[in-house]
């Protein structure tokens, strides 16, 4: 399940490195290249609406199996591409495809286990799904030295073929058959509808969006920081970026284990307080002129382990009650998280600045809204 969570998330920005050879070798301009960026992201946002229904309907496997075969074949067709044109229509369908790891999972999950082991698992999940678009660019980045820009899409052709063969053979059906829902377009409204007027799941939804916002606030921002803010030289930023996916792979272990003696919502509560803490700290140093790089990266590396606690208790505690409808309510939440993790990315890309303000200013942004909302739902709850 960690696998195919990680597979759309790994396709959004494995291949960012290799904008600079797209250009050239698609005789194309660079704000074309970034609109397939922005392609991927809006099917993902968008595809998630539609596998949730077919998820409560037909199962969890069939869908899943779909959703690989379209990302596999869509992978080929990047690949082979000769023109922008092309390569943005593959993106998209690239995305619909990959939008069924981000949907199943979480419905397979909250199957079979309970609120406690189901936070259990999302931590697991939070292992590779967290620390996936963080380090896609650095793998994207050595494949581009040996095998270019085509060759980092062939390689997620594999990997969708690989977990579509794996699915096939070992996966089994974990929705029970009294438990399919219809699928009518009003019982599919009245889902989503019923689930937007459900303070519980919607605020920790939010929670996790936000906290998804200030992740995407850390990939986008955090290069420009690092290199162009404090001269790092390309070759040693991966290794302060990983310090991030570090502190995230760590505390989402430590959730996992600290969750046999603790509440759900007792870990969420002092994870929220400390992914402000960590955020406002930045905020208040670089307004001070007082930001550093070693405490930049501290702070960073308290929000991220910050991450590692707030994603999988939120999500666990945003699906507790959803029964029948898990697949729609994973899917909105899913959509949510990619929708603010898009609108975080584009607020910073338009926030030009040579300090580090951008950055910890949305980050801290991104955070106090995590804590209002997941405050909000562990009072629902």
């Amino acid at each position: 399940m960690g696998a195919l969570a990680a597979l759309g998330p790994l396709a959004i920005d494995m291949y960012l490195p290799s904008f600079p050879a797209i250009v050239e070798g698609l005789n194309t301009t660079q704000g074309q290249v970034e609109r397939t960026l922005a392609s991927y992201l809006f099917g993902m946002a968008l595809a998630q609406m539609i596998y949730g229904p077919l998820a409560d309907r037909y199962g969890r496997k069939p869908p899943l199996l779909g959703g690989l075969i379209i990302f596999t074949i869509a992978s080929v067709g990047c690949t082979l591409t000769g023109d922008i044109e092309h390569l943005t229509l593959w993106r998209i369908a690239q995305a619909f495809g990959g939008a069924a790891g981000m949907v199943i999972p979480k419905a397979v999950i909250r199957d079979n286990f309970s609120t406690r082991d189901a936070a259990k698992a999302m931590s697991l999940l939070m292992l590779i799904m967290g620390v996936t678009p963080i380090l896609g660019p650095i793998l994207g980045g050595q494949i581009l030295l040996f095998v270019g820009w085509r060759g980092i899409f062939g390689l997620m052709a594999i990997g969708g073929a690989l977990l579509l063969l794996a699915s096939l053979l070992t996966m089994r059906e974990t929705l029970a058959p009294q438990n399919r829902a219809p699928l009518r377009v009003s019982s599919i409204a009245g889902n989503y509808w019923q689930l937007l007027r459900d303070r519980q799941f919607i605020c920790f939804s939010l929670s996790g969006a936000c906290g998804s916002a200030g992740l995407f606030t850390y990939i986008s921002g955090t290069p420009r920081v690092v290199m162009g803010v404090y001269g790092v030289a390309p070759t040693y930023f991966g290794f302060i970026f990983g310090l991030g996916a570090a502190a995230l792979i760590l505390a989402a272990q430590v959730n996992a284990r600290l969750l046999d003696r603790h509440t759900t919502e007792k870990l969420l509560k002092l994870a929220l307080i400390s992914v402000v803490v960590s955020s406002a700290a930045a905020l208040a140093l670089t307004l001070l002129g007082l930001l550093t790089l070693p405490l930049l990266m501290v702070c960073l590396m308290g929000f991220m382990a910050s991450q590692g606690f707030v994603n999988p208790n939120a999500a666990a505690l945003a699906l507790s009650r959803q029964g029948m409808r898990l697949g729609v309510a994973s899917a909105l939440m899913g959509t949510l998280q990619m929708l603010f993790g898009a609108l975080a990315g584009l607020a910073i890309s338009q926030w030009q600045s040579d300090t580090a303000l951008p950055l910890t200013g949305i980050l801290a942004i991104s955070t106090v809204l995590s804590w209002l909302f997941g405050r909000i739902g562990l009072r629902a709850a």
